[in-house]
């Protein structure tokens, strides 16, 4: 990494002298002598740290070490102080400021400082770009949303299944994300090189069948609603299957396709032919912790469609949107965030047309199910956590209907 220092100080001669220092050590000084001056240099990817002395005509230290803040935390700032100056050189570091030094400060302390900040500058620009090249290189984590437990456990099985190359059959409720998490798994997959294919399988005949398969050769076919499937172009699917036809088959439906092929409904060897790897997406109510984190991306994502600034956020807004159902999911979260936008709010105007009781009873039973998520599905830490004695804390599932062991993993 480039040893830069941005070296901030209205005194020539101090700028002066303390960058022939640093440049004899072996640092890049880039000198300024204002915040005004400075301000071009301080960027989120900056390789290095500010050296920067408080007392400055119009916007001091203390506005650098605020916009500093602002566009990086991490970035560390070291202040320079007159001796009058150490009280406000203390208050600075309780805001943020890395550490800070008295002027006229010895060569070897600016150095001893330096060389921490920059070992800490370093970390946190290493541990940046590795996360950068795994999310760039692991789409479960660029595309899958959520910080919730189930997140994570979705993420993870879709790196495990995605590699195989087998049949995969992607089942959740409603407006989960099925087709998305089929798109992931065809990414991260040796077909992902090659063409991803979604085709809904209502109404789809065996001739059509044939075509998409030569349409997806090299990739991946994806199959939404399996179930709804023609009798007659599953016999077709199967028999396509077992033959291999260069393309991967992913499958994806809402229905219990194991109870439809007991019953005869769905062609049972179909099922257990797509049915090699499971991905179960859960809905949001088992994971209502990740409500916010996905409203808040749906809120950026039709701002920049709209061609509108993000409205505020508010937390009682987020409060009302965990206390609903979202039996839609995904993809009524998704729109109601684009109304949102457009100012018309109704998911959250109908959540607080219900009485106080039945909010405060979905945000309780929302924080319960959040508790047993974290602690993966273990009561009595899900208990203490909440700070409930043990016997409240269960009467409360009861009253829920809320079992620990769905939170298990």
């Amino acid at each position: 990494m480039t040893r830069k220092v941005l070296l901030v100080d209205d005194d020539a001669a101090v700028r002066e002298a303390l960058a022939q220092t640093l440049e004899l050590a072996d640092y890049a000084p880039v000198t300024a002598g204002s915040f005004v001056a400075a301000k071009d240099h301080i960027r989120a990817d900056f390789p290095g740290v500010i050296v920067s002395d408080i007392r400055m005509p119009g916007r001091d230290g203390f506005h650098l070490l605020t916009y500093a803040n602002e566009v990086d935390p991490e970035l560390p700032v070291i202040l320079l102080t007159g001796e009058g100056d150490i009280p406000m050189a203390v208050r600075a570091m309780g805001q943020g400021a890395f550490d800070f030094l008295e002027k006229p400060c010895a060569a070897a302390d600016l150095l001893d400082v330096l060389g921490k900040a920059f070992s800490a500058r370093a970390q946190v620009l290493e541990q940046r770009a590795l996360k950068h090249e795994l999310e760039r290189g692991d789409p479960a984590a660029r595309m899958l949303f959520g910080l919730s437990p189930q997140a994570e456990a979705l993420r993870d099985r879709v790196r495990t299944v995605a590699p195989t190359g087998a049949e995969v059959l992607v089942t959740g409720p409603a407006g989960s994300g099925i087709s998305k998490v089929a798109e992931v798994i065809h990414l991260m997959s040796p077909q992902g090189l090659g063409p991803f294919v979604k085709r809904p399988s209502s109404g789809l005949t065996a001739k059509e069948l044939v075509q998409i398969c030569e349409d997806a050769a090299g990739g991946s076919l994806f199959l939404d609603e399996i179930s709804a499937m023609p009798e007659a172009t599953q016999y077709a699917a199967l028999e396509l299957v077992e033959q291999g036809v260069g393309s991967r088959f992913l499958a994806g439906t809402t229905a219990d396709l194991s109870a439809m092929s007991a019953e005869g409904r769905f062609h049972a060897d179909l099922f257990y032919r797509l049915d090699v790897m499971r991905v179960r997406i859960p809905s949001l109510a088992e994971r209502p912790e990740d409500i916010p984190v996905l409203f808040r991306h749906y809120v950026a994502q039709a701002a920049e469609q709209a061609g509108i600034s993000e409205p505020e956020i508010t937390s009682d807004h987020l409060a009302l949107l965990m206390a609903s159902d979202w039996p839609g999911n995904a993809r009524s979260l998704m729109s109601a965030a684009m109304r949102f936008v457009l100012g018309m709010p109704e998911e959250v105007a109908q959540a607080a047309d219900l009485g106080l009781n039945e909010q405060m009873a979905r945000v309780e039973r929302s924080l319960l199910i959040a508790a047993l998520g974290r602690h993966n599905g273990k009561a009595s830490d899900a208990a203490t956590a909440l700070k409930l004695p043990r016997k409240t804390f269960y009467d409360k599932l009861a009253r829920y209907q809320i079992r620990p062991e769905d939170y298990r993993r």
